[in-house]
């Protein structure tokens, strides 16, 4: 499945039907204001709503040889929960404005870009573009995600909308909600003599922080699933909230590698992350099982979690290298 690639298209359609709502000096005028040549490039979006997000698996799983898979989709949608941010809307996204507005930039912008071109070296790979980006923290509404049937492909000339089979639908996560602080990350495209085409070597302040996050196992869902006698609702985990530090802080450090790596031989290549942030801290609260009713079984605290990977045998890194491929 290409899921990556699918979810950078979505990604840059959100953004550039929003586009409107930037504001760009051009060379000159950036030229005269700072005394360098470039771009500069506001994102003064206050709210991104995407009604549904799908990632089609067109040949779905294989059974065997003579069997194919079915297309399936990962869905996600709104709640439906009456009053609720993600009742309509599988994803929202806006500025984190907790602490008095301490996790957004100075320019109050959803993020701010300078953009430069240099004709680099000939040892390094040569021309490139640098894009330097510093984004406000986030505050990320997620609905509801499950599994569906996908439907046929979509030979309409008045659509291109896909959709899923909604009476072959079983949800997985009931949602959740992400808050991220102030980022900063620098993207090279063409020659990355930084080492790698996006570079994260900042520190997120405030931490990451999950919460309202639902498991759901409809397997023991019974009828209706709506939690009336005889039509028992899904079996749920669910967390109040998920914290995520550096060991003994209050803020998160980003150190991280992102390339695309290319075709060869046999290999068709695939992403790598390249993650050395150090040791981190995690904060568990209010864990229920069964229901999000059930009373809570009290919370979990991870201390100086320190994972390593090897690049020769015998030989550990702090760290970790995440690949994601198609296939």
């Amino acid at each position: 499945m290409k899921k990556f690639t699918k979810l950078a298209l979505v990604s840059s359609i959100a953004l550039t039907t929003n586009a409107m709502a930037m504001q760009a000096m051009d060379d000159t005028a950036l030229s005269a204001t700072t005394g360098q040549d470039g771009l500069s490039i506001g994102i003064g979006i206050s709210k991104i709503e995407i009604e549904k997000l799908l990632i089609h698996d067109n040949d779905g799983l294989r059974v065997d040889a003579t069997t194919p898979g079915k297309a399936g989709a990962i869905v996600i949608k709104g709640n439906g929960i009456a009053g609720n941010a993600n009742e309509k809307h599988g994803i929202v996204i806006g500025a984190n404005y907790d602490n008095k507005g301490a996790y957004l930039l100075t320019s109050r912008n959803l993020a701010d870009l300078v953009i430069d071109t240099d004709a680099g070296s000939t040892a390094a790979g040569g021309a490139f573009i640098n894009v330097a980006a510093q984004v406000s923290g986030l505050d990320i509404k997620i609905g509801e995600i499950g599994v569906s049937a996908s439907n046929a492909e979509n030979t309409s000339t008045t659509s291109i909308r896909r959709g899923n089979d909604e009476k072959n639908y079983n949800a997985i996560l009931s949602g959740l909600t992400l808050k991220t602080g102030k980022m900063d990350a620098n993207i090279q495209l063409g020659a990355a003599p930084q080492g790698a085409m996006i570079k994260l070597d900042t520190t997120m302040v405030g931490g990451l922080e999950i919460k309202d996050l639902g498991i759901l196992d409809n397997s023991t869902k019974v009828g209706a699933g709506d939690g009336t006698v005889g039509n028992r609702a899904a079996g749920q985990i669910y967390v109040d909230s998920i914290k995520l530090t550096d060991a003994n802080s209050t803020d998160l450090t980003l150190k991280q590698n992102i390339s695309v790596i290319g075709k060869e031989g046999t290999n068709n290549g695939y992403i790598r992350i390249v993650s050395t942030g150090g040791a981190k801290d995690n904060y568990v609260a209010g864990i229920h099982l069964g229901s999000k009713g059930a009373a809570s079984i009290g919370d979990m605290e991870v201390q100086g979690l320190q994972t390593y990977f090897s690049p020769d045998a015998g030989v550990y890194t702090k760290g970790a290298i995440i690949t994601i491929s198609g296939h």
